[in-house]
């Protein structure tokens, strides 16, 4: 595949009122409609060998303190690219207090992880790398290892020139290569390009719902069905997520909307992965989140029967595409 650097398209939240159904609307398919070309930023433009590199990155045990963890541990690409436990598990079998978010269709990010502390693909890159709960290796040390192998130096020479191996480059292809991995073609695109046989008469009932009574649209908006943004949801619990980043009293509990694309691979669910399923995801909106001061304003009770809730989890499980099997690379020695 070859890949152009495009310019980042705004997500538009969708507001509309029923009218009988939406189902016919080509304006309301337009606003899902998959992206053409994988944006790559100027200061780390994609090429094909740097994507190789940041791949055999991504799967190496060396990058972690005791050579026993990758960015694939809590990246697991069998399971949506995130982890199958409610929390990741990091350095000396240390739990975390989170379920490891997705990087699926990462390359239209522009915050990162549930509270956004990364402002770029290339920050994330390095943040579990350093981490003394997770790969817990300082990024001098993973330089100075990477540099003792022989082919990792003809790569990086390769690829960066007379930059070579260092934090920065490092970052830089793992970024890249993490910027690939794009969900691939779901039921629900085709049925969005015309495909009426596509998706079930439920899902499209469920579609239906998600961009209307449901409201889900409010938050899980665009082809990638996420606004991007930070929201109080009414979980219960103390992990106070962005507002523990910020200081900002404002922000508390507030957690990135995550994308739905490839959600039936990546159960359990939440930024705590506290749901085994999305029958529990659905129900939790039903009453409309616990009330306080931070909740978010697009949290409201919503009344949803029990055919409802199997119609939204069968649309939704039209989101996952036809993925290609991902190999494991040959890692430089």
């Amino acid at each position: 595949m070859q890949f152009y650097r495009v310019l980042l398209t705004s997500v538009v939240s969708i507001s509309i009122t029923l009218s009988g159904s939406l189902l016919a609307n080509p304006l309301l398919k337009e606003q899902f409609k998959r992206p053409d070309t994988i944006p790559f930023p100027a200061d780390n433009p994609y090429s094909v060998q740097k994507a190789a590199l940041g791949k055999m990155l991504f799967f190496d045990p060396r990058l972690s303190n005791n050579r026993n963890m990758t960015c694939a541990t809590c990246h697991n690409p069998s399971f949506g690219w995130e982890d199958a436990t409610a929390r990741s598990v990091g350095d000396q079998n240390t739990q975390l207090d989170r379920h490891s978010p997705s990087i699926i269709n990462a390359a239209w990010g522009d915050r990162y992880f549930w509270d956004g502390r990364a402002a770029s693909l290339e920050e994330q890159a390095k943040g579990p790398i350093e981490s003394a709960v997770e790969m817990n290796l300082p990024l001098p040390e993973a330089v100075a290892r990477l540099s003792q192998v022989p082919q990792y130096r003809t790569w990086f020479g390769r690829v960066f020139g007379s930059e070579g191996i260092t934090a920065d480059t490092i970052a830089k292809a793992i970024a890249t290569f993490e910027r690939t991995i794009v969900s691939g073609e779901a039921p629900f695109d085709r049925w969005v390009n015309g495909d009426e046989s596509a998706i079930s008469p439920a899902a499209k009932r469920g579609f239906d719902l998600f961009v209307g009574k449901a409201k889900c649209v409010d938050c899980h908006s665009g082809w990638n069905f996420t606004d991007m943004q930070f929201h109080d949801i009414g979980l219960p619990g103390n992990d106070l997520g962005r507002g523990q980043l910020t200081g900002n009293a404002q922000e508390n509990f507030a957690f990135k909307t995550p994308s739905l694309r490839n959600i039936g691979q990546r159960a359990p669910y939440m930024h705590d992965g506290r749901f085994e399923n999305l029958t529990g995801v659905i129900g939790h909106y039903i009453p409309g989140g616990i009330k306080r001061p931070t909740l978010s304003t697009k949290m409201v009770p919503i009344a949803l029967s029990a055919q409802d809730i199997t119609d939204l989890e069968a649309f939704m499980l039209t989101l996952t595409g036809e993925d290609t099997a991902v190999s494991l690379p040959t890692l430089p020695y």
